[in-house]
């Protein structure tokens, strides 16, 4: 009989080791391996031809025979979180969301509950980390009136039989991290955590409930245990704090397209959605103030107008200091450089502060012009008309280089009432410009 071997697992990530270790290589976390044992894999014989150690195949279907079927969903009541998740929560479906403690996950899932109970719909709320009590009060502070039933009993498997006895719409689990399966170790650890959520992704699919889990996260933002429970579910969403509001944004859906994005502020009466992000980020804008461009953007899917703020100051050091917030510092360092070699301007003896206002951080090479336009502007004290927003991508050679979704980016700057746009060529109903000194040149029209 082959021996059980013994294994030392981080309960951070899920990294094994032979040995214990003080810090672990994967994660960084400190003082987090517990020893497990290995169960010895069952032998057996392989080959090519042959049956492995007497075991023969399963059945199988061929795709041309598999019916096609469209999965039924059930608007969540809050249009903006439907848009996340792909147009609503779909029966059967496993969401996993993920935030910072405090930042709102309760309060969005108690509305959610709030909203389907009113249609009729039986709701299950899984409370492994409040009291009932506690639900109660945060109930009355957002004007809670539908039936949602409760629990205290976080056994995987107890919840696993209230669902397949009440069949509710929603099962809400808050949180992963507190539910326990028999024999799995400690709560919290990461076997209970996989096989827990293993446990609830089969209910849900047998029962036809829509479920959605709460995750803790780790100080680096991403969910707390293994990385195998973000596999098993069919979205992750991710809740975080951008100033004073709240994105919502999706990482993974099977049912939908990733990356869409929800703005939401935090309100008395709980999460409120932002109908206009657009308007919400830019209402604090100065107006005809040197280095300010309004840029626009995409963020996952969704078209949104930004601030991309410049300040140019004499330094009193030998090197000049580059600081950007909220864009690619890569990115504006070259935006820098094309602006000293194409345009001749002199930055030798400048700070350059860059920040894209509302505390928002993109990626989106389609902001390179704004920023080029914004240092620009900050170095000759001229500022850019009222109705100007801008796009596009800055090359090497100073040319302005096409960009994603280019058409929803221009309808989003002119509904927002921006009639002139300085954007690559190629668009329809705007003059394109082709490098950045055609750029400037637009910018400061007569």
């Amino acid at each position: 009989m082959a021996r059980s071997k013994t294994q030392y697992v981080c309960q951070s990530c899920g990294y094994t080791s032979a040995k214990p270790l003080g810090r672990c290589p994967n994660c960084q976390a400190w003082n987090s391996f517990e020893e497990q044992e290995e169960k010895p894999a069952a032998g057996g014989r392989s080959s090519l031809g042959g049956a492995y150690g007497g075991i023969k195949g399963g059945k199988v279907t061929a795709l041309s025979s598999v019916g096609r079927r469209e999965e039924p969903r059930t608007s969540s009541g809050i249009p903006e979180l439907d848009r996340v998740l792909g147009g609503g929560l779909v029966a059967g479906g496993v969401t996993l969301i993920g935030g910072e403690p405090g930042i709102g996950k309760s309060t969005l899932l108690l509305q959610v509950a709030d909203q389907v109970a009113r249609r009729d719909g039986t709701v299950l709320y899984v409370a492994g980390e409040e009291s009932l009590e506690q639900i109660r009060l945060r109930a009355d502070r957002l004007g809670v009136t539908g039936e949602i039933q409760l629990t205290r009993d976080t056994r995987a498997e107890h919840v696993a039989a209230l669902m397949e006895e009440h069949k509710p719409a929603l099962c809400i689990v808050d949180s992963i991290q507190t539910v326990v399966a028999e024999g799995e170790g400690v709560s919290g650890g990461i076997a209970q955590v996989r096989e827990g959520t293993a446990v609830l992704t089969r209910a849900a699919k047998e029962t036809g409930t829509a479920t959605v889990l709460v995750g803790h996260v780790t100080k680096e933002g991403t969910v707390a245990g293994p990385k195998v429970i973000e596999h098993i579910v069919d979205t992750t969403v991710f809740l975080e704090s951008v100033g004073a509001f709240r994105l919502l944004r999706s990482v993974k859906n099977r049912f939908g397209q990733a990356g869409e994005l929800g703005v939401f502020e935090m309100r008395g009466e709980g999460l409120v959605a932002v109908e206009n992000p657009s308007a919400a980020f830019l209402a604090e804008r100065p107006v005809g103030v040197p280095g300010s461009v309004v840029a626009a953007t995409i963020d996952g899917q969704r078209p949104m107008l930004l601030e991309v703020q410049a300040l140019a100051a004499k330094t009193p050091f030998p090197n000049p200091r580059r600081v950007v917030v909220g864009l690619d510092p890569r990115r504006v360092d070259v935006v820098l450089a094309v602006l000293e070699r194409r345009l001749e301007l002199t930055l030798g003896g400048l700070d350059i502060y860059v920040n894209l206002a509302g505390g928002l951080k993109v990626t989106d090479p389609g902001l390179d012009l704004a920023a080029a336009l914004a240092v620009y502007s900050a170095v000759v004290g001229r500022s850019l008309a009222e109705n100007v927003a801008v796009f596009g991508e800055v090359g090497l050679a100073g040319e302005v280089r096409s960009t994603t979704a280019s058409p929803r980016r221009a309808e989003e700057a002119r509904r927002a009432g921006y009639q002139r746009l300085i954007v690559p060529p190629g668009l329809e109903g705007a003059a394109g410009i082709h490098s950045v000194e055609e750029a400037v040149a637009a910018a400061w029209k007569k």
